[in-house]
């Protein structure tokens, strides 16, 4: 199997994409890390998204359709539906990602799982790169606290992850199906108990990240925390075999929650947009109070995503993260999505490191950088 890359970027990989940016081009994203509504069933505890509500716009499948008609067209790669709200809310996700897939993008979701049946496992499976089960406890009533549903939730998506993996295992199918942690520093007890439920589910992977917090600190991360876990979380690592990997996003965890940059370059290479349709350069502009940055909704009429990419307005957001005047230090979010894309094209802006292709074998999921 191909490398499984989950505590990095896969920028280097798109050496077409990086040369037209070092030119000074217009690029279109690779990967973008959408929402089909910001609705969700589940109250986790570390929530990100409960501090990016906007002005609600219904998605429809005209609308996704059209937008990926516009992707395949431009040249964007990927499409994950992770965002800022649970995809599987919107009753057009199954048909939003089969519909992608037939139009040539590689399509993955991230979804707490609970409502995937084997009849939608069946239906979105084929046409999925990735689906992430996130799952942040080993044992039911930490589970119930942690992502404020009934313990019996717990009980459910276990067996829709054993389910999943059947199915694949049935169809030979190559998507790559996985659970995430998302770690608070006061969720530690649950990192050996959720490796050892991952060992008797059997997913491909359990990826124990950090927890992101905004330019506020309003969920009170104190990244300094971190390290009394990191015995348990080697502790989890040794748990992977041949079959499950389990993985702590080491460089994040590690961080303390500081950036080695200052300027963000990454956004034009990994777009998100919100499931209220607005598109802004990441998750962490989404909010109202944030509206400098909001560039277009793509649920307004005659909006589509093509022009977007090439207007005034997207490029004027896109330049004043790249700026001088802008602190990604304090200006945003910790530890955001393009965090590790930034450190590598910072790192080129500054001259010690190069942009050259890498060698070897290209790594799965190549185009979700």
């Amino acid at each position: 199997m191909a490398e499984l890359i989950l505590d990095g970027s896969k920028i280097l990989w798109h050496q077409e994409r990086l040369q037209e940016w070092v030119r000074g081009e217009r690029i279109v994203p690779i990967t973008i890390d959408m929402a089909l509504t910001q609705a969700c069933q589940y109250n986790c505890e570390f929530c990100y998204a409960n501090m990016q509500r906007n002005k609600p716009h219904k998605i429809t499948f005209e609308i996704m359709k059209n937008f990926m008609d516009d992707c395949a067209e431009v040249g964007v790669k990927a499409i994950s539906l992770v965002s800022d709200g649970e995809s599987t809310a919107n009753p057009i996700y199954e048909d939003v990602i089969v519909y992608g897939k037939s139009v040539g993008l590689d399509m993955a979701i991230a979804t707490h799982g609970n409502t995937l049946n084997e009849e939608v496992l069946r239906k979105i499976l084929p046409a999925l790169t990735y689906l992430r089960f996130n799952f942040s406890a080993g044992e039911p009533k930490r589970y119930s606290e942690i992502m404020g549903v009934p313990e019996e939730k717990f009980f459910e998506t276990c067996e829709n992850i054993k389910t999943a993996m059947r199915i694949k295992k049935e169809l030979g199918l190559d998507v790559t199906i996985g659970m995430q942690m998302v770690l608070m520093p006061k969720y530690g007890d649950q990192i050996i108990p959720l490796a050892k439920l991952g060992k008797e589910l059997r997913p491909d992977y359990l990826v124990i990240k950090h927890c992101s917090d905004d330019e506020d600190g309003t969920l009170g991360v104190d990244y300094n925390e971190y390290e009394k876990s990191y015995d348990l979380l080697r502790e989890a690592e040794s748990y992977s075999d041949e079959g499950y990997l389990v993985k702590a996003k080491w460089s994040k965890i590690t961080s303390k929650g500081i950036r080695n940059y200052n300027r963000c370059y990454g956004t034009p290479f990994h777009l998100q947009m919100s499931g209220t349709g607005l598109i802004a350069p990441c998750g962490s502009f989404f909010n109202e109070k944030h509206k400098q940055y909001h560039i277009a909704n793509i649920t307004d009429p005659g909006v589509r995503l093509k022009d977007i990419l090439q207007s005034k307005r997207y490029w004027e957001v896109m330049d004043f993260l790249a700026s001088d005047k802008f602190d990604a230090c304090s200006m945003c979010e910790t530890l955001c999505l393009q965090d590790k894309t930034n450190e590598v094209l910072d790192a080129y802006k500054k001259g010690t490191h190069k942009l050259d292709a890498p060698s070897g074998e290209k790594p799965q999921h190549i185009n979700f950088i």
